[in-house]
């Protein structure tokens, strides 16, 4: 029976999307991939480890009980979690792999053969990731199944592989889980179909006793305090930390704003420093993309970059697009309310379109950039920001003053 072959043990639900028609309202939109959720149930999100319990489940035809795969439906839980799309909701008691790294068969479908140590793209569930093939164990033929030695893998050809994702995966092993152990690899330049991959049975990054890598890894780390205080530090620098949040669009003036203000800055006798989007992609965040996923893992580096930085006693000042409300909301819950001051560059997109800088919008129309804000991607206007300024009607210095002033009443 085809039936049989449906796991109804273990609940794995990969959120698709997030609903909030309302602000009365947060649903978590997907397809049960694996086992049965209730009413009642408490649930885990991966990869963050945060608990609720589920409080609603809806569907086309109104609320259930319980949902089952293969249904879609749309999951509402107690608590307002921090989710996004590509995040997975399991039960707490059985749990998939979180782990960078696993071994996996490979069927390669292009006519470009597999490369080492190349960066693709892997679609696993509704998360995008980035990760390379560290090293091709052998190749299977076809003929006879058995092994051979191999240094590539050509069209219609099947490897084992090693695989190191660029950030935390979820997964089962395709044995148990057909849904949640297959994956998809893509040509990051061409989005191309490269291959199909399974999670293999034997995984070298797990222990007996250990079904997530990643959280098990965590309870061993402790945070170490340090014996200089954060009074002493402001008296050294004769300044209150603080990070100045510059969000808008691309080509709305975040970064020559943010230049200035820390030109004024300085002149005044403040430490401070700006964390500009380009830099911060060149270097710390360069094995990321632009997907929602990938813009949300940018933006909490950055707010941990700034959080130490506003630790050390310095003035931060960020100009990123930042373009999803929740990212934000994270990213000053982060730094911390006391010291987070979210500025919105209000500049509409046909300003910004008509500057383009970059030539980014051209390339964004001509379909040459993908996930592109304000194009290909949604901006998030701020709901109440801490200071709205616009670059159409005043000169950057104006701008700047306007900023400077909130920024002094943080100060004082």
């Amino acid at each position: 029976e085809v039936s049989g072959d449906r796991n109804l043990v273990d609940f794995r639900f990969p959120v698709q999307y997030v609903n909030r028609p309302t602000a009365e309202f947060r649903g978590y939109c997907g397809t049960v991939a694996s086992g049965i959720v209730r009413v009642g149930d408490t649930v885990m999100v991966l990869p963050s480890g945060l608990q609720s319990r589920v409080q609603r489940i809806v569907a086309l035809d109104g609320d259930r009980d319980y949902a089952v795969t293969p249904q879609s439906v749309t999951l509402c839980l107690a608590d307002e979690l921090d989710i996004s799309r590509g995040d997975m909701l399991a039960h707490p008691g059985n749990l998939p792999f979180v782990a960078t790294d696993a071994e996996a068969m490979l069927i390669w479908m292009r006519d470009r053969p597999l490369q080492v140590n190349h960066a693709y793209g892997i679609k696993m569930g509704t998360r995008m990731l980035r990760a390379t093939f560290q090293r091709l164990h052998y190749r299977i033929n076809p003929d006879g199944l058995h092994r051979e030695p191999a240094m590539k893998l050509d069209l219609n050809e099947i490897g084992r592989v090693d695989v190191s994702f660029f950030h935390p995966a979820i997964f089962d092993e395709y044995q148990r889980n057909r849904n949640t152990g297959s994956f998809v690899v893509i040509d990051l330049q061409s989005n191309d179909t490269l291959a199909g991959g399974m999670i293999i049975e034997r995984t070298r990054h797990r222990g007996p006793s250990q079904p997530a890598a990643v959280q098990t890894g965590v309870r061993h780390l402790s945070k170490e305090s340090s014996l200089v205080t954060n009074a002493e530090r402001r008296r050294l620098l004769r300044q209150r930390p603080l990070t100045v949040w510059i969000t808008g669009l691309s080509g709305s003036g975040k970064s020559t704003v943010a230049r200035y203000l820390e030109r004024r800055l300085i002149d005044m006798g403040h430490v401070a420093f700006v964390l500009d989007g380009d830099n911060i992609r060149s270097g710390l965040c360069r094995d990321l993309g632009f997907s929602a996923q990938d813009r949300k893992e940018n933006i909490r580096r950055i707010a941990q970059m700034a959080r130490l930085m506003n630790d050390a006693g310095m003035i931060v000042i960020t100009a990123f697009i930042s373009p999803y409300h929740d990212d934000r909301l994270t990213a000053r819950q982060c730094i911390g309310e006391e010291r987070f001051l979210e500025v919105y560059i209000d500049t509409p997109l046909d300003v910004c379109e008509a500057r383009d800088p970059k030539g980014l919008y051209r390339k964004a129309r001509a379909g040459e950039l993908h996930d592109f804000t304000g194009v290909s991607a949604p901006y998030e206007i701020p709901e109440q920001p801490d200071v709205t300024v616009s670059t159409i009607r005043d000169e950057p210095a104006t701008v700047t003053a306007h900023i400077l002033k909130r920024v002094k009443e943080f100060l004082d």
